[in-house]
């Protein structure tokens, strides 16, 4: 069975989130606004740190539920920062609350953040035919623009790199490489 180059195929954890969820269309605001934190609390860091703290981060932001998060008083991010079992930046917990309420104001105004994020590729993914891992972009010229959209709401954590990683995540572009045996599968989901 032949795998992205990426993935670490010691690590069973990362093998399970390579296999079931990478590159699978996502339309689910919660699991949308998961992908975005652990994006943005990925920022300098591997994946594979994020995805070792992912269940404390779940239980530490109310299950990703934006709502909740978009509440979070100084307080309680000052608690979220001497969890230890959480990336314990200042900034990045700051960003994830500012994000929440953007978040929110976003599903408010197109009745989804599902219906705004995938309105910029038409609701379809972006297939991408690459062979090699050198050809996989770290940014495009759309998750510039999406950058750009959500900076200008208020957003942070949200550059362009993280944008694209979380496109990829989230499968709004496909750049499982065509060798890989999830190429076509995500493609018939």
């Amino acid at each position: 069975m032949s795998r992205c180059g990426w993935v670490n195929e010691s690590n069973e954890l990362y093998c399970k989130y390579h296999d079931e969820e990478w590159g699978v269309p996502c339309f689910d605001d919660s699991t949308l606004f998961e992908f975005l934190i652990l994006e943005g609390a990925q920022a300098g860091l591997s994946w594979e740190t994020v995805l070792k703290k992912r269940e404390n981060y779940r239980k530490a932001f109310n299950n990703f539920n934006p709502k909740k998060v978009a509440h979070y008083t100084e307080e309680k991010q000052r608690e979220l920062l001497q969890d230890e079992s959480l990336v314990r930046n200042k900034l990045k917990i700051a960003s994830a609350v500012q994000n929440a309420r953007v978040f929110c104001k976003l599903q408010e105004e197109f009745d989804s953040f599902s219906d705004y994020i995938w309105g910029f590729v038409d609701g379809k993914p972006i297939i991408n035919k690459f062979k090699r891992l050198s050809e996989v972009p770290a940014q495009t010229e759309l998750s510039q623009r999406i950058s750009k959209d959500l900076k200008s709401r208020g957003m942070n954590f949200v550059g362009p790199t993280i944008i694209y990683a979380f496109m990829q995540a989230v499968g709004m572009v496909n750049d499982h490489l065509v060798d890989c045996y999830r190429y076509k599968e995500t493609q018939l989901i």
